[in-house]
């Protein structure tokens, strides 16, 4: 029976009437025929079928019939044929239900909780036979309260009064000589990075900076970038962070989108500005004129309402969105909270790219709490030299994706030995991983979820012991401040452990999306659960479900976003991009991994509009031009026309998987030489998954990435006895190139030289 959520009770039951009066037409039919015809597979795992059965029995006892004598017969206690059977027995004045439960699937207070679920949908229809299907209440009042108030019971104290740089000043003031940052280069104290934000600060006054202005910041990661940022909100305004990594075409969307009239950067990047029309502010270049500026902080009336920063993120309608973040947001991140501890006793790691929100913890979860924040090398990085970072500063509190925690347990544990809390996420956390960093680690793992639009965490899992690992790593609860709901369509709480849709709450909604009022309408919407006037929520489209203790854990996505390698990437924008290719006439994308729980990529399928339009090589160089490396597709298949289901929506189930075929060669295969170039190409395939590499092939182009890339560095050092820096990887890319550098690095440390 197909049920309708707008169509009244009443009529229901008629329509089931009908189909029941139907249905007793073919009672006749024996089981096994209809299992036949229906050409179902057998399994002993589960009824070929139904799992689920409802009885109901017009007892004789209640019907007594001359000249009978009848009896109850009652089945065996612990003998379930079904998952889940519901036996409804008709007496004389009442109706006897019975629930029968698989122990396997279902323990005994989930099955209380599907009965008073039921009688309460019972007294909803008793009450009023008319009311729409979908308004019918299940969940009883006291479940309601639990999953409403209870589990949100959050609100924490914390300096929700006051902006960042007011709470940095105040740090810099009661430990001025204490050490803030610290790099290869050196050194800088509380008082002197104060002061030379300050600076900075000053000049962007005259330069018309002021609360919510919006300022671009495209620096590498080093001390001028922390004190940029910090001077941006010294003065009153926003920074904006571009990666100089981006494509440019992607860089001047964000310097036009976000409305920015200053950038600040250096003149060995000035150049990706373009002719963009902004006031460019060249650190090196204009550094005589700061230092001529006064040191004290300037006069700024900003509010903890007002804008601190706008960070952009992969969009769906194929551009990037601009996430607009107050200051109240950030000090709610790192103030109130036990989910870490905070204070001038930790050294943080600053990792992230700083146009990723998970810098927002690392820097402001340092600086705003007097801890030492130790800086990371622009240059891109091996599992080496991140555990060599780590051992150098001393780092107790660190923040992996998960992709890169997973690739730190496997291959270089010992190097996140030192660290005393561990924050991971942004993608799902291997549960084995987990176990093993507990155990041989000892330190305190936390499962960290949070979009942009909540400010980096929303829920968080801490773990101290390996055997609370014991299936599914969940997100945990919301941290201080926040509220999360698991809502169905229409917006109503689901029962405890029902999938819903996760919707967030709380002090660190940011304010929505930049220049965009009708993508904030559409995902933050009014919260029907507050008395707060204006309250609202943010729709993350993640599907979650409450554990009964009250942890949330995470179970997919609604629409086409995915997380991968801690990044958010709407797929829709990389379809969009494909799409744009003039010799491409529609395109899909998706994600695929080789074998469950293997490494998992993009891959994209297009249908070219005739049959030599384009080759794999083409279209990614294409999509390079526009698209950052974390969005660019590894697979590449071309299709005459892309399957469609009945409804005519694309059928992604129907796509085939790739194959070799499908990576983005440009260059002529070639047999890679014995010796040295045949033993890359053996660690390249298995890192890979790539059954052929030839000399000419590119790393990236086969489908690399950073990660992969940590990982044949390991591979080499084992195998080969070499240290390879990562950067070669980017120097190098191809075969028979990485192969010279290899051999040529060899020969010198078999010399005895660097």
């Amino acid at each position: 029976t197909k049920v309708a959520a707008a169509e009244p009770f009443g009529e229901l039951v008629g329509r089931v009437r009908e189909v029941c009066l139907g249905a007793y037409q073919h009672q006749e039919v024996p089981f096994e025929k209809l299992v036949e015809e229906l050409a179902l597979g057998r399994s002993l795992a589960h009824a070929p079928l139904y799992q689920v059965a409802f009885l109901f029995v017009n007892a004789p006892e209640s019907y007594p019939l001359p000249g009978i004598e009848t009896t109850s017969f009652q089945t065996n206690p612990g003998t379930a044929k079904v998952d889940l059977t519901l036996a409804v027995t008709d007496t004389s004045d009442r109706l006897l239900c019975i629930l029968e439960y698989n122990t396997d699937l279902f323990d005994t207070s989930t099955a209380e909780r599907l009965s008073s679920h039921f009688v309460t949908l019972l007294r909803e229809i008793a009450a009023d036979m008319d009311k729409p299907v979908g308004d019918l209440r299940v969940l009883p009042e006291g479940e309601r309260r639990r999953l409403l108030r209870d589990f949100n019971d959050t609100s924490r104290s914390y300096p929700g009064d006051l902006s960042i740089h007011q709470l940095f000043a105040r740090q810099a003031r009661n430990a001025p000589a204490s050490v803030a940052l610290e790099d290869e280069g050196g050194r800088l104290t509380y008082a002197e990075l104060d002061s030379r934000s300050n600076q900075l600060a000053q000049y962007l006054q005259r330069l018309g900076v002021g609360p919510e202005s919006r300022v671009a910041v495209m620096l590498k990661r080093s001390p001028e970038l922390v004190v940029a940022l910090l001077a941006v909100l010294k003065a009153g305004g926003a920074y904006v962070p571009l990666d100089p990594e981006y494509p440019r075409e992607r860089l001047a969307f964000m310097l036009e989108d976000s409305e920015a009239h200053v950038l600040i950067t250096d003149s060995a990047l000035s150049g990706l500005a373009g002719d963009a029309d902004v006031r460019i502010v060249r650190l090196d270049a204009e550094r005589e004129q700061l230092e001529i500026e006064r040191d004290e902080a300037p006069h700024a009336t900003v509010s903890p309402d007002n804008l601190a920063y706008v960070m952009y993120t992969s969009g769906s309608t194929g551009r990037p969105k601009g996430v607009a973040v107050t200051h109240r947001n950030v000090v709610r991140l790192v103030f109130g909270q036990t989910y870490a501890e905070f204070g001038p006793g930790e050294v943080f790691l600053l990792l992230a790219p700083v146009c990723f929100d998970a810098s927002t913890f690392e820097l402001w979860g340092s600086l705003l709490h007097g801890a030492r924040l130790a800086l990371m090398g622009a240059e891109a990085l091996s599992l080496d030299d991140l555990s060599q970072a780590l051992e150098r500063h001393g780092v107790t509190t660190l923040w992996l994706t998960a992709g890169l925690f997973q690739q730190m347990v496997e291959h270089k544990v010992e190097g996140i030995k030192g660290v005393r809390q561990l924050l991971t996420g942004g993608d799902i956390v291997s549960p084995a991983h987990a176990a093993r960093f507990l155990r041989e680690c000892g330190g305190r793992l936390i499962n960290g979820y949070g979009p942009t639009e909540a400010t980096t965490f929303t829920c968080c899992h801490p773990i101290t012991e390996a055997e609370a690992v014991a299936g599914p790593v969940p997100i945990g609860r919301p941290v201080a401040n926040a509220r999360v709901y698991i809502l169905d369509g229409g917006m109503r709480p689901v029962p405890l452990g029902a999938r819903g849709e996760l919707y967030i709450g709380g002090d660190g909604l940011a304010r929505g999306y930049a220049n965009s009022p009708a993508l904030t309408a559409e995902r933050f919407v009014p919260a029907p659960f507050s008395a707060e006037p204006g309250a609202r929520l943010y729709r993350t489209g993640d599907i979650c479900r409450y554990l009964p203790d009250g942890r949330v854990e995470f179970g997919g996505r609604r629409d086409g976003q995915v997380k991968l390698r801690g990044f958010r990437i709407e797929l829709g924008e990389i379809e969009a991009a494909i799409a744009a290719h003039p010799s491409v006439r529609e395109a899909a994308v998706l994600v695929r991994a080789e074998e469950p729980g293997g490494e998992r990529f993009l891959v994209c399928y297009a249908v070219p509009r005739s049959p030599q339009a384009t080759d794999a090589g083409e279209l990614r160089a294409y999509l390079a031009g526009r698209l950052p490396d974390y969005m660019l597709p590894q697979r590449y298949v071309f299709l005459p026309e892309l399957p469609l289901t009945a409804n005519g929506k694309v059928d992604r189930d129907a796509l085939p998987a790739p194959d070799d075929a499908s990576l983005a060669r440009t260059g002529v295969y070639e047999e890679p030489q014995e010796g040295l170039e045949t033993a890359l190409a053996h660690i390249w395939g298995d890192v890979l998954q790539v059954e052929r590499v030839g000399a000419n092939d590119n790393f990236f182009e086969l489908g690399g990435h950073s990660l992969l890339a940590m990982q044949v560095v390991s591979r080499v050092r084992e195998l080969l006895h070499v240290e390879l820096p990562l950067r070669a990887f980017f120097e190098a890319p191809t075969l028979n190139a990485l192969a010279s550098v290899i051999s040529y690095i060899g020969s010198r440390q078999s010399e005895g030289k660097t």
